[in-house]
């Protein structure tokens, strides 16, 4: 009894030190990494609690073609099914004094603390308490987990789904009844209709299909089941395609330039990724363990995992190369095998000198997060501080219903920080201003640009100065 409190005391502990450090920054601007991607999270958010939330019908800041190849007046934002924008919308209604931004940050790390206390959990029944506990603090502090644990994107979600999806399936296969799998697969469908990359994480589920075929209960559960699941995600993509302005061109996330298997494939998302960003390179001596050790329960639930892992990476090759925050997707199997292979070091064995198997292990964690920190530590960096100036200047001065050119080389973070609808790029001035556009908002505005230079000749100019220049389009000189 001693032993269970101690155990449940020390998983609550890690929880709490996972929550804690992903609070760190958790007021700051969204213009720190990838944030051209959580903008556009963001953005949707900040419509529902401005517009009313409508799950159906979401909408963000940019107007322009660059996403989908054809202009979007409406600003549809047709990718994932925005629940996650949705809930913090409503918390935000309830207690507006708490900014959109920061209550989105907090569904993630909530989501986050939770996918790693349930990967422990299923870590411990299988290998031990000891590497349950170590699953679940390397995903709660690995510095690649504490940041994009904390970041306003859908992929924290979605992982947190599909873990909570697999974990009820999991927890007591001997009870597990009609409400337990209706439970579970309803959140897969969830998990589906975020991303669809939650397949990938679902494939131990098979352990679950395969345990009693010839039973006539189990295979009705198994169709009730793949319905459930399948059914929303078939809705939702079939529902947005009539919004095609608003679904973003996809077929590069598949094998974008042929990388599939080529030297780069290979070294961007095994060496540089996997390697050096998540494991700090050190980390890969517990985690190579981890794969060979034996689970005192022998089934195929967590190679599966690691299967999909693998699978998803030969199949989405294209965004997972592009972007880092794909890897998210790796976290659960990168710190099940991890907490797997440091408690075998950790484990005293005939033949092995524990005294340097646990150095090893305590040595191997030191050098992964100051390894892995290095790297991560700049992802937190705002290195265009004059976006947010220039775009609270542009909230401050600019009626709501302005329609902005805020040119940053397509990217919507300069745009979002003005809190107005409009588009990220400049060319095609005159275009614009016909389709709405009323203000442009640039930074830097040097005697080189020669865009700002012209349109400053031609229109009223609100501010300049050396950081940033506000015009107004509506008003010829």
């Amino acid at each position: 009894m001693n032993t269970n409190r101690l155990t449940i005391s020390l998983f609550f502990l890690i929880i709490l030190f996972s929550i804690t450090v992903r609070c760190w920054k958790i007021t700051q601007p969204v213009a720190d990494w990838h944030s051209f991607r959580q903008a556009d999270t963001a953005s949707v958010a900040r419509v529902f609690t401005q517009r009313g939330i409508d799950l159906l019908h979401p909408r963000y800041h940019d107007l322009s073609n660059i996403q989908s190849g054809k202009d979007n007046p409406e600003g549809w934002r047709m990718v994932e099914f925005p629940m996650y924008q949705g809930i913090a919308a409503f918390l935000y209604s309830i207690f507006p004094f708490v900014t959109i931004e920061i209550w989105l940050r907090i569904l993630t790390i909530l989501a986050s603390a939770l996918t790693g206390l349930f990967l422990g959990l299923m870590v411990r029944k299988r290998s031990g308490t000891l590497a349950g506990m170590i699953t679940s603090a390397s995903y709660a502090l690995l510095p690649y987990s504490i940041f994009y644990g904390r970041v306003i994107l859908p992929d924290p979600i979605m992982v947190f789904l599909a873990i909570t999806a697999l974990y009820l399936m999991d927890v007591a296969p001997m009870r597990r009844s009609w409400g337990r799998v209706l439970v579970s697969t309803c959140i897969a469908g969830l998990a589906f209709l975020v991303k669809p990359y939650a397949l990938f994480l679902l494939l131990p589920w098979l352990t679950f299909i395969i345990e009693k075929p010839y039973c006539k209960h189990h295979v009705l559960k198994i169709i009730i089941g793949t319905i459930t699941v399948c059914t929303p995600i078939i809705l939702w993509r079939g529902w947005i395609q009539g919004f095609p302005e608003g679904i973003p061109a996809s077929d590069w996330l598949l094998n974008k330039d042929a990388i599939r298997f080529k030297g780069a494939w290979f070294y961007w998302l095994f060496f540089e990724r996997v390697g050096e960003l998540i494991l700090g390179a050190w980390g890969l001596i517990p985690f190579g363990i981890g794969l060979m050790v034996k689970d005192k329960k022998n089934d195929w639930f967590f190679p599966l995992l690691l299967l999909g892992s693998l699978s998803y990476l030969v199949v989405i090759a294209g965004g997972n190369v592009q972007h880092d925050y794909y890897q998210i997707l790796l976290l659960p199997a990168i710190t099940v095998y991890f907490g797997k292979g440091f408690a075998y070091l950790w484990g005293v064995r005939d033949g092995v000198n524990p005294f340097i198997s646990r150095g090893l292990a305590l040595v191997t964690c030191i050098f992964l997060f100051a390894f892995s920190w290095y790297t991560v530590r700049t992802y937190y960096w705002i290195n265009k501080p004059e976006i947010i100036e220039a775009g609270n200047a542009a909230d401050t001065l600019l009626p709501k219903d302005a329609k902005i050119i805020a040119p940053y080389m397509g990217d919507t973070t300069f745009l979002y920080q003005t809190k107005r609808i409009g588009w990220p790029l400049n060319f095609e001035i005159d275009k614009k201003i016909a389709m709405g556009a009323t203000h442009y908002v640039t930074i830097s505005p040097t005697d080189n640009d020669l865009e700002t230079k012209e349109l400053a000749e031609k229109y009223t100019v609100l501010v300049r100065n050396e950081k940033y220049a506000i015009i107004d389009l509506t008003r010829i000189k």
